[in-house]
């Protein structure tokens, strides 16, 4: 039986209490301690039952309790406080975007499949949404002038429990959004604003949520409306739910949708983040609406287009890449590639490595890639893995050189930092942490913090971890029916004095979870210490398809149900924001040994160190750059496993590292934890934790992340892109047209003959001459960028570290032209060589590196002996 209308029901507030409402609509109290104090306060066990979420919390609660609360003078000055906070945070002129760009008018959109702002909101699954939603709260914090746009989930990403097995299971739950911190976007005439997407045969609509994150909006999509049908209001179902075709829908909603929402809501982004590949159809969506708007051919608005298109991409792993067979493209976008004015093929091409390799799939990735402006990896490591990966795309280009840069993650302080930390900061750091966590002078005032302050606020963030952890794995043996003596047990696991070491992430097979349990007698040993007791608090989840993942948590809970780990080591089911909040803050040590180089970052490891939470970890990721970066500190900030060796053989690479682990656990950590002196402070281990956030803190957070973001990207590409825009697109036209010609004429350009001043002998400090005769063809020396390559060469005849220095032109002679450069340096002994390359050149070209068109001399071009310039 289904209603024939529904309704929503919104709670009765006290007049004096109505400052509540306007608070729980906007997640800034997710990361406001006062805030979140407030909701505690006026009912802990309802807090706790909503999931924290004070929209629904506000629906529940009793309204004698409100009542009650709208008498106390104590509540009401409390919520005064927050309310009054909060309005300042949103007035406030003072925010560093409005100082630095007082007169830019840009507006991001930032897109994602996936957003972590809060537990009570669960459209996320992992690193990736939190890391969009920190970017959207330090955008906010920033003053960033940025929309979100994503999908919003009826059930989102599942609930994980285990059976008696320990085999993972899941479970979905659905989301009801009138009782969520959203706002449902409304037409001038009040009904609900939807946005439509043809689809095969039919046309799909999608309703816009908002959910207001501080002073930024995230828009939502949700299909699930009467106007579709039963199996395209699936579409925003689950979270990485379905099949293949499933996940294009998704993604065409969310790419063109989102484009097309944007539109509706009269938001007009003058750039265009697309966060992971998901989201690259909205290049596409954005050429056909400046074709429209224009009345201009293809090739011409991509031009245009590209110029205000940013890409981030993830994974190293290819599996992490979404991939889509032609018939199904050409199903679903055959008459978008008709209203682009392009056969389907030329369509793929745009998503292949090898555009005439007509058995390639369609890439997201490669989407994205070619129609950026600006493309980055996540850490410094992972861009030289994303250029290894995607050199096919342009093909003679040294990997160094692809294209591909790097902004490094970081996590948003304010979310994931404790309450007692944050009152530890703001007692000796000052109350200029929060506005700028970038301030290295500012980090440098932990020295200030009495060590006893410092590890006893240390210590009561351990002792709540463990009782979490009880409580949390009493239910589990609850849910499970075990017997009143297990449940009793679950209450007396771990030791609140122990050193406690966390691992908190995804369950992919990469990431190595077991890594710490490859040899468990030594394990045993070391857990089971009476003077030095270890004890390790697992949790995670694994792909509901990943059976390889499942079976790691499978390992874990078995070995823990064993009577020499019973008490020292736990995996807690239900993995989310909650359960990272107690482990990031409570934890000892913070374990991540993922096999290199296949983790992008890994922000857990920023969140742990924020809270002065030691990492142990492989040299992978951005604890890579990190420990390469505080090399030379008097205590380093953690430790490494290894020194970033890769072996072909991996399961030689896990034995290695497995041993390498607890070599470093016995020899290193366990020493600097346990020795203490009189006072009972663990002292070198308080000095390891002041410099792992002096180094780290000022680098690895999300302020300097958008701030790079904003000033790398954003405003360049907001200024480029207005350039090519004006007049009618005239200078996108122009190199649009150029583009052409020198794609046209590449054929004919070669290198002739190189002539140089070097001997096979110079001295240190000795000087190069080069001059080069180009055959241009029907190209001008102007439109070419000729460059000396030069540096050392190994045995094998290959450049291992070399530069470029551009050659001028001095004279032309019919189709060719003469380039010289002189005086490039040789600064260090050896085996030294060099080459002459030529690229095309325009000054608004965003790069000189287009795909395919790059040319090197040959041993043709080289001059006989003797003859040299000079």
């Amino acid at each position: 039986m289904r209603p024939i209308r529904t309704f929503s029901v919104s709670p009765r507030l006290p007049e004096k209490l109505e400052p509540l409402r306007e608070l729980a609509y906007n997640l800034r109290w997710s990361w406001n301690h006062g805030a979140t104090a407030l909701f505690r306060r006026l009912d802990s066990d309802l807090w706790l039952a909503s999931g924290h979420n004070p929209v629904r919390m506000l629906g529940l609660i009793a309204q004698d309790r409100l009542e009650d609360a709208a008498r106390d003078d104590s509540f009401l000055a409390h919520l005064e406080g927050v309310h009054r906070s909060l309005q300042t945070y949103l007035g406030s002129p003072a925010n560093w975007y409005r100082r630095a760009h007082a007169t830019a008018t840009e507006l991001a959109a930032y897109f994602s499949a996936e957003f972590g702002l809060t537990e009570c909101m669960p459209i996320f699954a992992g690193g990736l949404g939190v890391l969009a939603g920190d970017h959207l709260k330090s955008a906010s914090d920033l003053g960033v002038p940025l929309v979100g746009v994503g999908l919003l989930y009826q059930q989102g990403y599942f609930q994980q429990y285990l059976n008696e097995t320990g085999w993972q299971q899941e479970s979905y739950e659905e989301n009801d959004f009138h009782n969520l911190p959203l706002v449902l976007e409304r037409a001038a005439d009040g009904s609900p604003l939807t946005v439509p997407v043809a689809f095969p045969g039919r046309t799909v609509n999608a309703q816009v949520w908002r959910a207001q994150v501080g002073r930024v909006s995230l828009y939502l999509l949700d299909a699930n409306i009467g106007a579709n049908s039963p199996a395209d209001r699936a579409i925003t179902h689950q979270l990485y739910g379905g099949d293949l075709e499933m996940r294009l829908q998704q993604e065409l909603l969310l790419g063109i949708g989102g484009c097309r929402a944007l539109g509706a809501l009269g938001i007009e982004p003058t750039v265009f983040h697309m966060n992971e590949g998901h989201s690259a159809f909205l290049a596409l969506e954005r050429v056909r609406q400046l074709m429209e708007r224009h009345q201009a051919p293809f090739a011409l608005a991509a031009e245009a287009a590209t110029a205000s298109l940013v890409f981030t991409t993830h994974t190293p792993v290819p599996a992490g890449h979404d991939y889509f067979p032609a018939p199904l493209m050409e199903r679903y976008l055959g008459e978008f590639a008709r209203a682009l004015g392009l056969q389907i093929g030329e369509l793929m091409a745009l998503g292949r490595a090898n555009p005439n390799d007509q058995a390639e799939p369609f890439c997201m990735t490669v989407l994205a890639l070619r129609m950026a402006a600006h493309s980055n990896g996540v850490s410094r490591l992972h861009a030289e893995t994303s250029r290894r990966m995607w050199r096919n795309l342009w093909p003679g280009v040294p990997d160094r050189e692809i294209p591909i840069g790097h902004v490094s993650n970081g996590v948003h302080f304010c979310s994931w930092v404790s309450l007692e930390m944050d009152q530890l900061f703001e007692r000796y750091l000052g109350p200029n942490w929060h506005e700028d966590p970038t301030d290295a002078e500012i980090w440098r005032r932990v020295d200030q913090i009495p060590a006893e302050e410092l590890w006893r606020s240390h210590e009561r963030r351990r002792e709540r971890l463990v009782a979490f952890s009880r409580s949390r794995l009493h239910r589990q043996m609850q849910r499970l029916g075990a017997s009143q003596a297990v449940q009793d047990a679950a209450l007396e696991v771990l030791d609140s004095r122990a050193l406690t070491i966390g691992f908190g992430r995804r369950f992919a097979t990469y990431k190595r979870a077991t890594l710490i349990l490859s040899d468990p007698a030594r394990l045993a040993r070391i857990l089971g210490d009476p003077d030095r007791p270890v004890q390790i608090i697992f949790a995670g989840k694994a792909h509901p398809k990943d059976e390889a993942g499942k079976e790691l948590i499978r390992q874990i809970t078995r070995l823990a149900a064993q009577p020499e780990f019973r008490r020292r080591l736990v995996f807690l089911e239900g993995y989310d924001m909650a359960v990272t909040r107690y482990l990031v803050q409570g934890s000892d040590v913070w374990l991540n040994n993922p096999r290199r180089p296949f983790e992008a970052s890994g922000t857990s490891g920023m969140k742990a160190a924020a809270n002065g939470v030691l990492n142990v970890s492989t040299l992978d990721g951005w604890w890579d750059e990190a420990w390469t970066d505080c090399a030379g500190l008097p205590e380093p900030p953690g430790w490494a496993i290894g020194r970033g060796e890769v072996y072909a053989d991996q399961h030689y690479q896990d034995q290695v590292e497995a041993e390498a682990l607890l070599e470093v656990l016995e020899r290193d950590v366990l020493p600097a934890f346990y020795d203490r002196g009189a006072d009972g402070l663990p002292r070198r281990w308080i000095a390891k934790m002041k410099s792992a956030q002096r180094c780290l803190n000022p680098f690895f957070n999300t302020d300097r992340m958008v701030w790079e973001y904003t000033e790398r990207f954003y405003l360049p590409a907001a200024d480029r892109a207005r350039r090519l825009a004006a007049d009618g697109l005239g200078r996108a036209r122009e190199l649009a047209d150029w583009k052409s010609r020198v794609r046209e004429a590449w054929p004919q350009v070669r290198v002739e003959r190189i002539e140089s001043s070097a001997t096979d002998h110079l001295e240190v400090g000795g000087e190069l001459q080069v001059r080069a005769r180009i055959h241009l063809g029907q190209l001008t020396p102007g439109e070419v960028r000729v460059e000396l390559y030069a540096g050392r060469v190994d045995a094998h005849g290959s450049f291992i570290q070399a530069a470029a220095h551009v050659m001028h032109p001095r004279a032309a002679q019919g189709e060719s032209a003469e380039f010289e450069v002189s005086g490039v340096p040789c600064l260090a002994s050896g085996l030294q060589g060099y080459t002459v390359r030529v690229l095309p050149q325009h000054p608004d070209a965003q790069s000189s590196f287009l795909p395919g068109l790059i040319v090197w001399a040959d041993e043709r071009a080289r001059a006989p002996h003797p003859e040299r310039v000079g």
